[in-house]
């Protein structure tokens, strides 16, 4: 995807940035690793990724807000430690920008 972008834009990537999600399943070190090897003799050889890190937040009925977790193993509100299952975010695994050069 980032090829073809800078393809249409006769540009260049410098940096692809990333929003990974701690119940994404998908192990920031892995990513790393598997980035560099997946972009060896391709147009993105000198790319770097960017990963911004997204935490589990979900919400919470008792206090009605929004609120973080203290682990991904157990999903109750770090406030009052009522369970949830409503997930706001923490899933992700999305591409959210391009740094790109001309």
């Amino acid at each position: 995807m980032a090829e073809e972008e800078a393809g249409r834009r006769s540009a260049e990537v410098d940096a692809i940035y990333v929003k990974l999600g701690a119940l994404s399943g998908i192990v920031k070190e892995a990513l790393l690793s598997a980035y560099d090897l997946a972009r060896t003799e391709t147009t993105l050889e000198t790319a770097r990724l960017v990963i911004e890190e997204v935490p589990v937040m979900i919400y919470c009925a008792r206090c009605q807000a929004p609120r973080s977790v203290h682990s991904v193993q157990q999903l109750s509100c770090s406030e009052c430690e009522t369970p949830s299952s409503e997930i706001l975010q923490g899933r992700e695994l999305q591409v959210v920008a391009l740094e790109l050069r001309s």
